[in-house]
C-alpha cells in the first residue's frame, strides 16, 4: 500500500508529539518540626534536589513519562521540610526515527512536564508554611547524558544499571 506518491503511508510525514494526559502520580510533603520550623531561622536552609525521569511504553506510539522530583531542606542538621513528586504524562509520538525516539522521550517529554511539576512543588512548599520553592530550570540533555554514561559504565563493569 502506498500513499499515492509511491512511498509507504507515513513516510515523509512530519514528526508529531502530542500530550494525551498529564497527572500527579504521587505527592508527599513533610514538615516534621512544625510549628518550630516555621519561625525565623538563623541561616538559610540547605536545599538538596534530586530529579529522575522514567518511561514506559503503553501502546504502539504511546509512552508514559514520569518526572520524579525529590527535595529536602535542612538547617543545622535538622530537617525543615521534604517533598517527593512523581508527575507524569502520556505522550503519542509519531513519525520519529527509531534512533531518535529514546532521546525524545527522555529529554523533550520531561521538558514539557517540568513547568507543571515546578508549580506543584512551589504550591506545596508554600502551603506547608514556607516561601514558594521555585526550582531552577533543568538541563534534561545533561541529565540524559549523565544517565547514559552511568548505564554504559555499569554495563562495562558487568553490573546491571539501576
Amino acid at each position: 500500500m502506498t500513499n499515492g506518491n509511491g512511498s509507504p503511508p507515513g513516510a515523509g510525514a512530519p514528526p508529531q508529539l502530542n500530550v494525551l494526559a498529564q497527572y500527579t502520580k504521587d505527592l508527599s510533603f513533610e514538615n516534621p518540626n512544625a510549628p518550630a520550623s516555621l519561625g525565623p531561622q538563623a541561616q538559610s536552609p540547605q536545599i538538596n534536589i534530586q530529579i529522575n525521569v522514567g518511561a514506559n511504553n503503553l501502546a504502539p506510539n504511546e509512552y508514559e513519562v514520569t518526572l520524579s522530583v525529590e527535595g529536602k531542606a535542612e538547617n543545622g542538621g535538622k530537617m525543615i521540610f521534604s517533598f517527593e513528586l512523581a508527575y507524569a504524562g502520556v505522550f503519542r509520538i509519531l513519525n520519529v526515527p527509531q534512533e531518535h525516539l529514546h532521546q525524545l522521550i527522555m529529554i523533550e517529554c520531561p521538558r514539557l512536564l517540568f513547568p507543571f511539576a515546578r508549580e506543584i512543588i512551589a504550591t506545596s512548599v508554600r502551603d506547608g508554611g514556607f516561601p514558594p520553592l521555585m526550582l531552577d530550570p533543568v538541563d534534561f540533555v545533561g541529565l540524559y547524558r549523565q544517565n547514559m554514561e552511568r548505564q554504559a559504565a555499569a554495563q562495562a563493569s558487568g553490573a546491571k544499571p539501576s
